[in-house]
């Protein structure tokens, strides 16, 4: 008896630890046409894109575009974000609750001020995260 507590103790502390929370991995980049879009690793989203994501996961939305952009939460349940985004750099946002949350990243320079070459007007993007 005294043998099998301790293989079972022996076997709990080389078990595996619990999972991770998932990640997703969001840039805002940019683009010729409207200035920047979400981006994957492989694929542009656009400037307005929705993602489903189970509760827990992280959003890790990094700035690859040269500018600056302010962040707004437009729904769902209250996040700590900063207010601006600065190129360069990432920040992460772990959905611990259920619900439907909407973002919007607004572009502080213009394509101008840092010698951007853009076509259009430029986006205003927009990130709707459904949380299951």
């Amino acid at each position: 008896m005294r043998r099998a507590a301790i293989v079972v103790l022996c076997a709990a502390a080389f078990a595996a630890p619990a999972s991770a929370s998932p990640t997703v991995r969001l840039a805002i980049v940019h683009v010729m046409r409207g200035c920047h879009v979400f981006a994957t690793a492989t694929k542009q989203l656009g400037a307005s894109t929705t993602l489903t994501v189970a509760h827990g996961t992280r959003l890790e939305l990094r700035i690859t575009c040269p500018m600056d952009f302010d962040v707004a939460q437009t729904s769902g349940p209250a996040l700590a974000l900063p207010s601006r985004l600065y190129a360069g750099t990432s920040t992460t946002i772990v959905f611990a609750k259920r619900g439907f949350y909407a973002f919007t990243a607004t572009n502080v320079q213009t394509p101008e001020q840092l010698g951007l070459q853009t076509m259009g007007p430029t986006n205003t993007l927009v990130l709707r995260i459904r949380v299951t």
